[in-house]
């Protein structure tokens, strides 16, 4: 399992705490193609895209015959005046590849069982947590424009008021 991250901080959490194989940073390491070819010499069996853009274009290139690609976001396009066009869709065709979107709503009714299950995956240390906290309701601001520059180091959360 391959991941990129955009600091050397959250690369180094991918490989060490999530268990990750190998993993680059996608702000130093601007090549996304070179990079994908080194991490993944034999190409790319399944692609989660959480970025879209220029990443998913390098991504296409790199999938190997047969291939899936599951898109749940694409943090690259949004807010953009003119969204990235995506350039390598053609290799779907000979690639074979199955391109699929995949949305939270799709599957809203298993998430009290979800719930339940990852509560105790944490518990039993099976799913390792990070949290990035910003204190008080003043702090929401920064923290939410933080998501959008890399700046929070995993799951962004602000605390309204401790009891």
């Amino acid at each position: 399992m391959v991941g990129s991250a955009g600091s050397n901080e959250k690369v180094n959490l991918l490989k060490t705490k999530f268990g990750f194989d190998n993993a680059f940073n996608y702000k130093s390491d601007t090549d996304i193609a070179a990079a994908l070819k080194r991490c993944l010499p034999d190409g790319i069996d399944i692609y989660f895209d959480n970025v879209g853009g220029a990443t998913l274009d390098a991504v296409l290139l790199h999938m190997r015959r047969r291939g899936r690609v599951a898109v749940c976001g694409m943090i690259s396009q949004y807010n953009l005046e003119e969204p990235y066009g995506v350039r390598n869709l053609s290799v779907v065709i000979p690639k074979a590849l199955r391109v699929e979107g995949i949305s939270f709503v799709d599957y809203f009714d298993l998430y009290p069982k979800f719930e339940e299950d990852m509560a105790a995956y944490i518990k039993e240390g099976k799913v390792a947590v990070v949290e990035d906290i910003a204190e008080g309701f003043e702090s929401a601001p920064a923290a939410l424009l933080g998501l959008f520059s890399g700046s929070n180091v995993g799951k962004q959360l602000v605390v309204i008021t401790r009891v």
